[in-house]
């Protein structure tokens, strides 16, 4: 019998400031990719494999797409960086420039606030490794929103600061709402589920509507695990592949595929540096 075809799970970080992406893209479980995404041309270029996991509701990419802050985890609790680290490197690459040792899942990632300056989510402290003279950390910067330590800290401030709104206070009894204006009064609407876990999606996972000028949610992303806006259009993953989706005056068009990204497999790839 043969085996069931699951989708490559995705999430993107966009550059606040120039339309580039990274995309990681995971699948096995323990196996993930960083590709390098040219919304220009909606060109798509492999940076890296790591075996483990990417916490990407803790990553972030500068605002001009050249550097990433990540924080990741392999479970090899014996070697140098304790098992889990955060990093920093240049797009879409995963050698570190920044190394940060973590030993443990609490904390850990970070977010840009300059082309060259990062937050660092210690909390229970990391251990340096190495440094870069590319970056450094902003010593100085206190998010604005507190959402404890772990993914939703980090992820809700970059939503925020990325043009999405909170709708009310967080309550883990429910999906917490933000939204994003598009044009002609319609709205992209994102139910981030956080402490709830959901069959293949872990603990922290995401859901998206369309909202018409109505204030009337249309079925139009019943499964996108990521959505954004990008210029006019909006861009989502959907079952391991990338869309886009034009937003009319009438409403929104068809999703067309930009690329499939579940026949990927692990490849060994050096960094240009």
């Amino acid at each position: 019998m043969p085996q069931p075809r699951f989708p490559a799970r995705l999430h993107v970080l966009l550059a606040p400031r120039v339309r580039l992406g990274v995309v990681l893209r995971r699948g096995p479980s323990r196996k993930v990719a960083s590709i390098r995404w040219d919304l220009r041309t909606d060109e798509f270029t492999l940076g890296q494999w790591l075996t483990g996991r990417i916490y990407e509701r803790r990553s972030d990419l500068s605002p001009d797409g050249r550097h990433l802050i990540y924080f990741a985890a392999n479970g090899q609790w014996q070697s140098e960086t304790g098992g889990s680290w955060t990093a920093v490197s240049r797009a879409p690459h995963l050698k570190a420039l920044v190394l940060l040792g973590k030993g443990d899942c609490w904390h850990g990632g970070g977010l840009f606030t300059g082309q060259r300056r990062y937050w660092l989510n210690d909390g229970y402290g990391h251990r340096p490794l190495q440094h870069s003279t590319e970056v450094r950390r902003d010593e100085d910067y206190r998010p604005a929103g507190s959402y404890g330590g772990e993914c939703p800290h980090v992820y809700y401030n970059r939503l925020q600061r990325d043009g999405w709104t909170l709708r009310g206070a967080t309550d883990r009894s429910a999906p917490d709402v933000f939204d994003r204006p598009l044009g002609n009064d319609w709205t992209l609407r994102k139910y981030a589920h956080a402490g709830r876990p959901a069959p293949g999606r872990g603990c922290y996972w995401d859901e998206h509507r369309l909202v018409a000028p109505d204030g009337e949610e249309t079925d139009h992303l019943p499964a996108s695990e990521w959505a954004d806006v990008d210029g006019a259009d909006i861009v989502h993953a959907t079952e391991g592949g990338l869309y886009r989706m034009s937003l009319r005056r009438t409403g929104p068009g068809p999703s067309r595929l930009l690329h499939d990204f579940t026949p990927m497999a692990f490849e060994r790839v050096a960094a240009p540096y």
